[in-house]
């Protein structure tokens, strides 16, 4: 599992948060944000970092997406201060850094900013930077759980079921993967599949199982769509059908899953 946070770590810094313009923006255009950033607006400046990191209005590139993040972290702006956070922990536009990375998501987190909270909760659960601390991760996933993110009720879902600082609770594990799943994340959805199947902190379930599964597998979850596969071809929550089995299993192979991919090997 501990991957798992790992990986999903390195998602959120991919994602970074979209900066919202000054409401007078109803377009977008870059000669205005770049003159407004100029003269020292921190929304121009962060939202001008963020056109360099998405390469669709202008070129990308990482270097200047990293000097105008600067400008307005160093002014305040949460959102860039998580951005550059990101930028950190990733090696984009600047040397690698999980310290520098963990600064400025301390100062986003602080301010409530939900996507810093959720990235500081994954740095302490991965342990990048040579800092594991799953008692942290807890407290900043629940501060980002408590503003409904569902990402991070997912998070406080597999600490739950992994009791990994907190008493090992299947029931509070099912609890957090409803309440994310319900917000339609993929991954809480595959974990609650997981639970029905398994009758961890619920009464065992192959039907229930199935449905969650299915909703994580339309969303491109490998995982799911493996195990989806291979419902269909047992005839487990579902009836039998192996051409409905064999198209799962492809989807699965086709997004890399090797347990599929296996399958498919001559």
């Amino acid at each position: 599992m501990l991957l798992i946070l790992k990986n999903k770590f390195l998602k959120i810094g991919i994602v970074l948060l979209t900066i919202n313009l000054l409401a007078f923006i109803s377009q977008p255009d870059f000669n205005d944000i770049s003159r407004l950033a100029e003269k020292g607006d921190a929304g121009a400046q962060a939202k001008l970092g963020e056109l360099y990191v998405e390469g669709k209005v202008v070129s990308q590139d990482y270097k200047k997406a990293f000097e105008w993040y600067s400008k307005a972290a160093n002014q305040g702006n949460a959102e860039a201060q998580n951005n550059l956070g990101a930028l950190y922990a990733l090696g984009q536009g600047v040397d690698q850094n999980y310290k520098k990375a963990f600064e400025w998501y301390s100062k986003a987190a602080e301010k409530g900013e939900i996507k810093a909270q959720l990235n500081l909760g994954a740095y302490y659960a991965s342990g990048d930077g040579g800092v594991q601390d799953y008692k942290k991760a807890f407290e900043w996933f629940s501060k980002a759980a408590a503003q409904d993110n569902a990402e991070a009720k997912n998070y406080l879902g597999v600490l739950y079921e992994e009791g990994y600082v907190v008493a090992q609770d299947y029931k509070k594990a099912f609890e957090w993967y409803s309440k994310a799943a319900e917000q339609g994340n993929a991954e809480a959805q595959n974990h609650l599949g997981g639970l029905y199947t398994f009758g961890q902190g619920v009464d065992q379930d192959y039907k229930k199982a199935f449905e969650w599964f299915s909703k994580a597998a339309q969303q491109g979850n490998s995982q799911a769509q493996l195990i989806v596969g291979m419902m269909y071809y047992k005839g487990e929550g579902v009836q039998q059908n192996n051409e409905l089995a064999e198209k799962w299993l492809r989807k699965a192979a086709e997004n890399g899953n090797k347990d599929a991919l296996s399958l498919f090997e001559e």
